[in-house]
């Protein structure tokens, strides 16, 4: 997708990594990150498959789930097939085409559930502090309206980011830190001029991710002064935990990011295993937490589930 013109490289594929100093029971670790594939993909279809199906889940706040599972199913398999191929396989080589192109489908699934997280906190607030006009102001045209430019703005956001990796050389190193291709992680690699790429990829990173999470903090600080303004305490409660699930999608994207960035820049220096662990953290987790909390907090789709596994065992019966 993503062509190079390797002719100034020394290199012409990349090597991706495992986790660092544990080479030796990759086999091992392969176990528990096989159970989180399986685990993400069966969960996030599931939500999807029984939103999809089920017309009296077709509101806002279910919808927006439907789009947090589509960037989770992505996420994870832009990542977990290429980190199981290490682990079974020690197969590290990618050419710089496929990692280029696996870079830009990981950055801009990371960029989708960031804006997804950001929509579903409008969507908490509307319902909180306009109960009455809900309905009509999240209707099913101004959702697909907000997906359609979800999807235009983190497409648009990384097409630059491999195009300008094109004209770089690589002939310092070609071992990759992480277990999949990253933006900074393959700046570092470069013997070129690299200045123009690190300043496109942090504007994109605040301009995005950055900006969403400010939105996402002040979305919660309206929603408290509207909470507190509620006369009884049982009204409170109630309002606040409508925002549950969604705070725990916010903690699980957005925590491993941040203490990554910290550690990277201003923490102690900590073997590299710890770096690559809490990476895999931010991309892997979530994928496989969200469906978990969604199920777990939401008593409609825990319901529709358990309903329509029930239906289908009396067919089969």
């Amino acid at each position: 997708m993503f062509p190079i013109n390797s002719t100034n490289s020394i290199f012409s594929t990349f090597l991706v990594t495992g986790i660092p100093g544990l080479e030796a029971v990759h086999i091992w670790i392969s176990i528990p990150f096989s159970a989180m594939f399986f685990i993400t993909l069966v969960g996030n279809v599931t939500i999807i498959t029984v939103i999809w199906r089920e017309q009296t889940l077709h509101v806002p706040m279910y919808l927006f789930l439907v789009m947090l599972a589509a960037s989770d199913l992505g996420l994870s398999l832009f990542t977990f097939p290429t980190m199981l191929r290490i682990f079974w396989l020690d197969a590290r080589e990618l050419t710089f085409s496929a990692c280029f192109t696996q870079m830009f489908f990981i950055h801009t699934f990371q960029d989708f559930e960031s804006a997804v997280i950001l929509a579903m906190a409008f969507d908490r607030y509307v319902a909180i502090a306009r109960p009455l006009h809900y309905s009509s102001i999240l209707t099913n045209s101004v959702i697909a309206k907000i997906g359609l430019a979800i999807v235009i703005r983190a497409m648009v956001a990384q097409v630059p980011l491999p195009i300008l990796l094109r004209r770089l050389c690589f002939c310092q190193s070609n071992i990759l830190s992480h277990s999949y291709c990253l933006h900074p992680d393959i700046l570092k690699l470069s013997c070129s001029n690299t200045k123009i790429n690190s300043i496109l990829g942090l504007f994109m990173v605040l301009s995005n991710m950055g900006l969403d999470f400010l939105l996402i903090s002040l979305s919660y600080m309206l929603i408290l002064k509207t909470v507190l303004n509620i006369a009884s305490h049982g009204g409170r409660l109630k309002a606040l935990n409508t925002c549950i699930s969604h705070l725990c999608a916010v903690t699980l994207f957005f925590t491993p990011m941040i203490c990554l960035s910290i550690l990277y820049r201003a923490g102690p220096r900590l073997p590299k295993a710890i770096y690559v662990l809490m990476a895999n953290m931010h991309f892997l987790i979530p994928p496989v937490m969200n469906p978990i909390v969604y199920v777990v907090k939401t008593k409609q789709i825990r319901n529709k589930i358990i309903k329509l596994f029930i239906k289908k065992g009396t067919e089969e019966y």
